[in-house]
């Protein structure tokens, strides 16, 4: 659908867009009101329960981790160890005022989305949709934010944990307390706070009236030439919605700017720490204004610079470094200006992290199903996973093996970026924004990098891909029969160093909020092709073409599955339940 063209066809096509908005934003907000409490009780008594469930494992684990790391030194482990309780009594009260606000706010808010993605392209039966969507899933979605906070409260706090006792000291010196600057660190901490918070809250406050009205102007402007976010038909109602809600994004910009101005002023206190100077710390209180200010002037889009000095307050001020790092190199990894689409023909494609995870596991699950049947993964590798502390081979190794083989994919294809297994190419237009995912990213394009310089045959990959999945397992690497070690010592060394950083990367991946629920819908798909394997079959069980595998299939990072109707998709999951 192409926009309308000329100012009476813009307008008329405004008009009688209004009453359906209106109509849907009416709905979505009785839905929003009647399930709000409900969800907001789920997710409040869940995370709570979660919280106080866990504390005294979380006080007991992180002092028994903190006493065993050889990373800190003896007066910086008493003093943790001393404050730990003000730190678990304020993550109760951080913890549960957090759920109960998210839970208001996901509940009110899921099903006016969802009754606004009930009219997509592709529905049918949009009239029961707009109804029925954002009731039952809401709800099932609040297990689910319950479920994953578990996960993080446990297995990823455990993991770090371990990181924790098994990292050694930097350059063979642990980190200490240096009493000398703890008093005038907690000084400039204190002048940080009384300085900044009014300071900074007061510019805050004088430019959210332009922030209100010049984010205004543009929805508007968008709204009526059918350009930014209103150029698909599809994003228009979230758009719409965007303009209604404009002025509680201003108020939500104004209470983060006087929350983060709080650990803005009170980091002068890290500056003296670090710079062993009281006078650096008073520098960084007024820079820290100029900082903010500068900032806020970039995201509006007002002039450059700023009224207040910037002295400098580090003995040795390094340039900042881009996000991009390693990226500058790579043309396609550039920031480009954002080219204008003019139809759904040629839509830009936008990934997102959790899609980016979700096709990693449907990747998992393609190479485990033919490992299990090549007998890489046996049965004790799927009953270790299944187990608290898991099994490296199938956590580690399985998803570390996926990721590289996107990585041997992108350099064979001689691709600037990471090439996807439906050939999608993640460059700098399409890469979530994030800083999180920046995170990942960045460590895997200088991997790519150095597995391109290694200029591998096809022996050495199978080789690098067996060390890969079998975590470096000398009984297993006997037993399998994948490639064979490289002749020189030095690459084979080069080699078991990316396959090492591969594995700790995807060690950090892990702990993502949704990566352990995944994980246990991996292991459970790879336990049942073991055990009908194992039961005599004598043909390989070949699954269909799933819903999961449809919706990350050609398509699977545009999260466009509203073009498979309802009809098609439970017929997939019958013919799915029938192979099963």
């Amino acid at each position: 659908m192409e926009a309308p063209k000329g100012f009476l066809a813009t307008l008329w096509n405004f008009i009688c867009f209004l009453p359906y908005f209106f109509g849907l934003l009416l709905l979505g907000t009785i839905k929003g009101i009647v399930f709000c409490p409900l969800i907001c009780l789920i997710i409040t008594i869940g995370n709570s329960s979660i919280i106080l469930g866990l504390l005294p494992f979380h006080g007991y684990w992180t002092c028994y981790s903190i006493v065993r790391t050889k990373l800190l030194g003896p007066f910086l482990k008493l003093f943790i160890c001393v404050f730990l309780p003000v730190v678990l009594i304020l993550w109760v009260v951080v913890g549960i005022v957090g759920s109960s606000i998210g839970g208001v706010l996901y509940g009110f808010l899921s099903p006016i989305f969802a009754t606004f993605d009930a009219v997509g392209k592709g529905k049918t039966n949009v009239f029961v949709h707009c109804f029925y969507d954002g009731t039952l899933s809401s709800i099932s979605g609040s297990f689910t934010v319950v479920r994953d906070f578990y996960d993080v409260c446990f297995h990823s706090y455990v993991s770090l944990m371990e990181d924790l006792r098994q990292k050694g000291p930097p350059n063979g010196k642990y980190y200490e307390i240096r009493f000398l600057y703890l008093p005038p660190a907690l000084i400039t901490s204190v002048l940080g706070f009384i300085v900044d918070f009014p300071v900074i809250s007061l510019i805050a406050l004088c430019k959210s009236p332009y922030m209100l009205f010049k984010g205004w102007r543009r929805l508007f402007q968008d709204l009526l030439g059918r350009e930014g976010p209103f150029l698909e038909t599809i994003c228009v109602p979230f758009a719409g919605l965007a303009i209604l809600l404009w002025p509680l994004a201003t108020v939500g910009a104004v209470l983060g700017s006087m929350v983060s101005s709080i650990f803005l002023g009170a980091y002068a206190g890290v500056i003296v720490y670090q710079e062993s100077s009281f006078w650096f710390g008073i520098c960084y209180i007024i820079a820290s204004l100029s900082i903010y200010d500068e900032y806020s002037n970039d995201v509006l889009d007002m002039p450059e610079g700023s009224c207040f000095a910037r002295p400098k307050y580090r003995q040795n001020l390094k340039e900042p470094i881009s996000n991009a790092g390693s990226l500058s190199e790579s043309d396609s990894l550039k920031p480009h200006p954002p080219a204008r689409m003019d139809s759904l023909t040629n839509t830009r494609i936008d990934l997102k992290p959790l899609e980016l995870l979700e096709g990693l596991f449907k990747e998992c699950q393609r190479h485990g199903e033919k490992m299990v049947s090549e007998r890489l993964i046996t049965s004790k590798d799927i009953e270790e996973a299944k187990l608290t502390k898991g099994s490296r081979v199938i956590g580690i190794g399985l998803p570390a093996y996926c990721l590289l083989q996107t990585l041997l994919r992108s350099v064979n294809n001689n691709r600037s970026g990471i090439l996807l297994s439906d050939n999608t190419e993640i460059t700098a237009t399409n890469r979530p924004k994030d800083t999180f995912f920046d995170w990942f990213l960045n460590p895997f394009l200088i991997l790519k990098e150095q597995i391109k310089s290694e200029n591998l045959s096809e022996e050495e990959e199978d080789y690098l891909g067996k060390l890969v999945l079998l975590c470096g397992d000398p009984e297993r690497l006997k037993i399998s029969k994948i490639g064979s070690p490289p002749e020189s010592d030095r690459k084979q060394a080069e080699l078991d160093a990316i396959a090492r950083r591969l594995q700790g990367i995807t060690k950090s991946v892990s702990r993502y909020p949704t990566f352990r629920r995944h994980f246990k819908n991996l292991v459970n798909i790879l336990s049942e092709d073991l055990a009908k394997k194992s039961n005599g079959g004598t043909q390989p069980i070949r699954r269909s073409k799933s819903a999961l595998a449809m919706i990350f299939s050609n398509k699977s990072f545009n999260r466009n599955t509203s073009n498979m109707s309802d009809q098609e998709l439970q017929s997939t999951i019958a013919r799915d339940i029938e192979i099963a």
